[in-house]
C-alpha cells in the first residue's frame, strides 16, 4: 500500500472498537460520544509533533505541508471514547452523581486544578530540549495522578484504564508493525528519542497509550461529578459520604 494512506487507514482502523463499544454497551453512548467530541480537537496539536516526533505522510501530504492532517482528528476522536468507556464497559459499572457533602470535602478544593494539571504541565515542560512526546506524556501521567489525589475512589478507574487502553493500543501498535514492517522506522523520528524498542515499537508509543489511558479513563466522571456505581442498574445518586442528606437540602 502507498505510505500515503498507512496513517489514514490505521487512524480509522481505532473506529472499529470505538463502533463495537458504542453498540454493545448503549448505556455508555452519551457518555462516549461526548469523550470522543471532546479529544477530537487535540488532533489540531498535530504541528507540535511533526516532525521532531514523527513525519507521517497523509492525505493530500497534510501532515508535511502544514502539520496539520485529517487522520489526527479521526485518531483523536476514536481513542478519546474508548479511553473513557473501556473500564465501565469491561466491568459493566455505569455512572451514579456524588452527593454534594461529598463534593464540599476539603480535597476537593484542588477539583479544578486536578483537571487542569495536564493543560498546565505540557506547555511548561515543552520548553525544555527534549521531544515533544515526553512533556505530553508527563502532562497526562500528572493527570492522572492530580485525579487520583482529588478523587481517591477513581483511583482503580485510573489505574486499570492506563493498562486496558495500553492494551488496546498495542495490538493497533503492533499489527501496524506487522503490516508494514518498514513504516515505523522511516515516520517515526527515531534518532530523537530514547532508542528504547519493545517489539520494534518505540517505547515512547506504550508510555503514551498507557499515560492517556489513565487520565482519560476517569476525566469524564472528574468533569461532572460522576463516579463508577456499583452496577449499570445502580446508576443513580450514590452516597459517597455518610451524611444523609439530599442533594435538594444543601442547596
Amino acid at each position: 500500500m502507498n505510505h500515503e494512506y498507512v496513517w489514514f487507514v490505521w487512524s480509522s482502523a481505532f473506529l472499529l472498537p470505538w463502533l463495537a463499544l458504542y453498540w454493545r454497551f448503549p448505556a455508555q453512548r452519551r457518555v462516549q460520544l461526548i469523550a470522543s467530541l471532546a479529544t477530537m480537537p487535540f488532533g489540531l496539536t498535530e504541528p507540535l509533533f511533526v516532525p521532531e516526533y514523527w513525519s507521517p505522510p497523509s492525505l493530500f501530504d497534510l501532515a508535511r505541508r502544514t502539520g496539520f492532517d485529517v487522520e489526527s482528528l479521526i485518531f483523536c476522536f476514536a481513542i478519546g471514547g474508548i479511553g473513557v468507556v473501556s473500564y465501565n464497559a469491561l466491568t459493566g459499572k455505569g455512572l451514579a452523581r456524588v452527593t454534594v457533602e461529598y463534593r464540599r470535602l476539603p480535597g476537593h478544593r484542588h477539583h479544578k486544578l486536578a483537571i487542569a494539571a495536564p493543560f498546565l504541565v505540557f506547555p511548561i515542560l515543552w520548553l525544555l530540549p527534549w521531544n515533544p512526546i515526553y512533556p505530553a506524556i508527563a502532562a497526562m501521567a500528572a493527570g492522572a495522578i492530580a485525579n487520583i489525589l482529588c478523587r481517591p475512589e477513581l483511583k482503580r478507574k485510573t489505574w486499570i484504564g492506563g493498562l486496558l487502553f495500553l492494551g488496546v493500543y498495542s495490538v493497533f501498535i503492533g499489527g501496524l508493525e506487522l503490516w508494514m514492517p518498514a513504516y515505523i522506522g522511516e515516520v517515526w523520528n527515531i534518532e530523537r528519542l530514547s532508542g528504547v524498542m519493545f517489539l520494534r515499537v518505540p517505547i515512547e508509543e506504550y508510555l503514551f497509550a498507557f499515560a492517556f489511558g489513565a487520565y482519560w479513563a476517569g476525566v469524564y466522571e472528574h468533569l461532572t461529578w460522576q463516579r463508577p456505581a456499583a452496577t449499570e442498574a445502580q446508576a443513580t445518586v450514590v452516597q459517597c459520604h455518610p451524611v444523609n442528606q439530599t442533594e435538594e437540602s444543601l442547596q
